[in-house]
């Protein structure tokens, strides 16, 4: 029988599950969505035990879908939304609260009393991250300060913190979650470690000064692997729902395994990929650049017995998002609209829109950012407002080039993109205009799933050499500047003071 590998895409809004053959081609596909819950303004969570039963469905309807045995996968990969955090009993695998996702801001308080403490440039030093309530270190505390203790009667009496430093708590991000609800084993992989603001990039390892700053126990972090690692994280369980002992190989946060996947293994190749958020990254290398200019110094994946390979990040919070912001509020039907509304208007009649519903992250970095649309009259038509919404993902990734630019010192000539917006041929044109460079369009844009399939298939032997993979990436289309730099910079400039207006914007309630 032809064997393939299984990679799990655990995203925001829903799980997939994909199998890929040696061609790096789709074979199987299943997705499932899972929902969304706002307790409160700027909260966003999501539910790790709904998360669970979904990824074990999108597996076996994938399997099933595409008539395959569990037993012809060589290997599981797994992507995942990235900081979004989760704390579990060691025992029953039971959370004690919903997980925080990424988008969640009720932690900004703390963040801003670290910031007038002076910590942040420390933080930073270490991490490569900017203090921001995006990452885990803050959630975990949260969460161990604020969930209700589990009602059994071991723990009546005691706090979370108290079972936490007993090590009977565990935390971690989703890859976490999945490695230890698929192995029984509680590991995380180095791309994922890095966005906890609890890890130190540069000598490798779990930070004691910021454990002890977040009081979280050193008892209750994962185990930090290689983003591909021979020696396996686990296996499934034989008796589990797959019913086979499959290797369980390969780990990355989501928009460090589209680098993996868009196979860019060289210093001073980059990647964005568009999903709910926009993610822009480029390798740098074993080393670490520190940015001048509000980019993430981030770990970009390590192989087996190799050493890290660094990248810079400038992280959009929302841009799919803000596609679905319009479907939400019935501007449109479906995000295949946008293109044709936005194509029947020549330019957005001066409105811009600037999607900060959950703050602003690079090169911004203010938490208390709020969406606004600027520049309305009463001649203003829905089209305006799609076309500025498709043009305020694009100015946003021109923030990120630029600052990219400056702190690489490298100049782009092409910007390798992929995630569900790029179906998008309005959008990979209009971008190609706005940062004025070429666009190239894979033809596997599911870039996520297929670069944690390259990870785990390279541990098993499946694929023996990253030139294997080079070899799969083709070009599905390129995009060329329409417009000059003289056209589109002027456009650019009045984003910047269109962002200006909506920095800063939320208070604190007791200030409301």
């Amino acid at each position: 029988m032809t064997q393939y590998v299984g990679a799990i895409d655990q995203g925001t809004t829903g799980t997939r599950f994909m199998v890929f053959d040696h061609a790096g081609q789709v074979v199987a596909n299943a997705y499932e969505k899972h929902e969304q819950i706002y307790p409160n303004p700027g909260w966003v969570e999501h539910d790790p035990l709904e998360i669970w039963e979904n990824t074990k469905q999108v597996v076996l309807d994938g399997l099933e879908d595409a008539g395959l045995e569990a037993s012809q996968l060589e290997a599981l990969g797994i992507t995942n939304q990235r900081e979004t955090t989760i704390v579990w009993d060691r025992e029953t695998g039971r959370p004690v609260h919903n997980a925080l996702v990424w988008q969640d801001r009720r932690t900004t308080d703390r963040v801003e009393e670290i910031q007038e403490a002076g910590k942040v440039e420390e933080i930073r030093e270490k991490t490569g991250l900017e203090c921001d309530a995006y990452f885990s270190a803050t959630k975990t505390e949260w969460i161990l300060d604020n969930a209700e203790p589990l009602k059994m009667s071991a723990s009546r009496g005691r706090d979370l913190r108290e079972r936490a430093r007993d090590g009977e708590l565990l935390m971690g991000t989703i890859d976490a979650w999945l490695i230890y609800n698929l192995t029984g084993n509680h590991i995380t992989d180095v791309t994922n470690a890095s966005r906890t603001m609890l890890y130190n990039i540069r000598e490798m390892e779990w930070d004691d000064e910021l454990l002890e700053e977040f009081d979280v126990p050193r008892e209750m972090v994962p185990e930090v692997r290689p983003s591909s690692d021979d020696d396996y994280y686990g296996h499934t369980d034989a008796d589990g729902f797959l019913g086979e002992e499959i290797p369980v190989a390969g780990a990355l946060g989501d928009q460090q395994a589209a680098l993996f996947g868009q196979t860019c293994f060289d210093k001073g190749d980059a990647k964005n990929t568009y999903g709910t958020g926009a993610f822009y990254l480029m390798n740098t290398g074993e080393e670490a650049v520190t940015s001048e200019n509000g980019l993430l110094t981030t770990i970009g994946f390590q192989m087996s017995g190799e050493p890290v390979q660094y990248a810079l990040e400038g992280s959009i919070f929302i841009a799919g998002a803000a596609i679905e912001f319009l479907e939400d509020i019935d501007l449109i039907n479906n995000a295949a609209q946008t293109a044709e509304l936005a194509r029947s208007v020549d330019s957005t009649d001066g409105v811009y829109m600037v999607p900060a519903f959950t703050g602003l992250g690079a090169p911004h970095w203010d938490g208390r950012a709020r969406g606004a649309i600027v520049g309305m009259t009463r001649g203003t038509e829905k089209e305006h407002l799609v076309r500025a919404t498709l043009e305020s993902i694009a100015y946003q990734t021109r923030d990120l080039a630029e600052a990219m630019e400056a702190d690489s010192g490298v100049e782009m000539t092409s910007l390798r993109v992929d995630g569900g917006a790029v179906k998008n041929n309005f959008l990979c044109q209009l971008q190609s205009d706005i940062i004025q460079t070429d666009i190239a369009r894979p033809e596997v844009d599911e870039t996520t799933a297929l670069g944690s399939a390259y990870a785990a298939g390279l541990a098993v032997g499946y694929w023996d050499t990253v030139d294997e993979l080079r070899d799969n990436w083709q070009i599905d289309r390129e995009f060329s500047p329409e417009k000059s730099q003289d056209e589109v910079d002027p456009l650019y400039d009045r984003w910047g003071d269109a962002v200006e207006r909506s920095l800063n914007w939320a208070q604190d309630e007791e200030d409301e």
